[in-house]
């Protein structure tokens, strides 16, 4: 009888080996000074004290293998990373939180544990915990550690805005997503808009999206301005960019509740939102920052398209600019939405 239970509680004992979840990098975080580049594989920082409220934005560099967030525009937290290895790379552009599942498990990966899981596309790219080799691993999905997936998971809000790059901080580099990830509104799956008719300035529909946060994302190049709303293209405008020989560069700001003791120049008669810059490849001196009046004037507009567009923003909104092409007929280059498929049919 003694032997019989003795393997009872031996299969028992091996059977929740078998369904453990794996704990990937380090248990805590480093101090708050450490340099980013000291961090080793599967090292983080993590220290949300320093913002304790307002809007979260995530941005993920491919070439430095490091995520970095920011609360209200301050820095909370960076950690290494893992994403796609050659022949799956992880997409870049700029994504929302589609979905959030605290237990995941893969559906097309022998039911892999991916704990922590924020999808970015419905055919199967997410953040969540994972290795952590200090080099890209993954399927195509970004591996944090596991101790920051938590953290991260558990102050993320559906709809955060995650934008993914592809070059690393040298001083020279400027990262360009290629383009922006939109959804439709009914299904989920990936969505490619309809281009503007020639004879038209802008479209605006927000009843395709009627809640959510706000993404604006604006292309010297292309001279347009797009409009996604909880990740669903709710409005486009042809605009034009002053001295075009001067270059926009790639910023990324977050729009705070205060306004700026100054008028908006694209909606006269109203104060301009304080947008504050967070800090991106190549331009992290600019984090904290407040985007000028100046830089604002160097853009035009339709005005009836400004003024709606600014009945729409809220805290928590992102403005992304960028020298480089954002629209699939630019870009020469496939469209960074892989999803062709309704939520269902997850992939990952």
């Amino acid at each position: 009888m003694r032997a019989r239970w003795s393997s009872i509680v031996m299969l028992a004992l091996v059977s929740l080996a078998a369904d453990a979840v794996p704990f990937w990098g380090a248990k805590e975080s480093r101090p708050p000074e450490t340099p980013t580049e000291e961090l080793k594989a599967g090292e983080f920082v993590w220290n949300p004290g320093v913002a304790p409220a307002g809007p979260i934005v995530v941005l993920v560099s491919l070439g430095e293998q490091r995520a970095y967030v920011y609360r209200n525009g301050v820095e909370i937290g960076v950690s290494t990373i893992s994403s796609g290895k050659s022949g799956y790379g992880t997409p870049t552009g700029v994504f929302v939180i589609l979905q959030k599942d605290k237990d995941h498990h893969s559906s097309k990966y022998n039911n892999a544990a991916m704990p922590y899981t924020q999808r970015l596309t419905w055919d199967g790219v997410a953040l969540h915990a994972g290795g952590l080799p200090g080099y890209p691993s993954s399927h195509g999905c970004v591996h944090l550690p596991s101790k920051f997936s938590e953290e991260l998971f558990n102050v993320s809000p559906m709809g955060m805005t995650v934008v993914v790059v592809n070059e690393s901080t040298a001083p020279s580099d400027v990262a360009h997503p290629p383009a922006f990830a939109p959804v439709d509104a009914a299904s989920g799956a990936a969505a490619v808009p309809a281009r503007l008719a020639a004879d038209q300035e802008f479209r605006l529909e927000p009843e395709k999206s009627p809640h959510g946060p706000v993404s604006i994302v604006m292309s010297a190049s292309d001279q347009r301005v797009l409009v996604l709303r909880n990740g669903v293209e709710i409005g486009r405008a042809r605009i034009e960019v002053r001295d075009p020989g001067k270059p926009l560069g790639t910023h990324a700001f977050v729009m705070s509740a205060d306004l700026l003791d100054t008028e908006n120049p694209l909606v006269p008669g109203t104060r301009m939102p304080k947008w504050t810059a967070i800090a991106m490849p190549g331009h992290f001196d600019e984090a904290g920052r407040d985007i000028s009046r100046e830089a604002i004037a160097r853009v035009s507009m339709p005005p009836g398209f400004a003024r709606a567009v600014h009945g729409l923003l809220a805290p928590g909104a992102t403005l992304y600019v960028t020298d480089a092409p954002i629209l699939t007929e630019n870009t020469h280059s496939d469209f960074t939405v892989l999803s062709t498929g309704a939520p269902e049919s997850t992939g990952m």
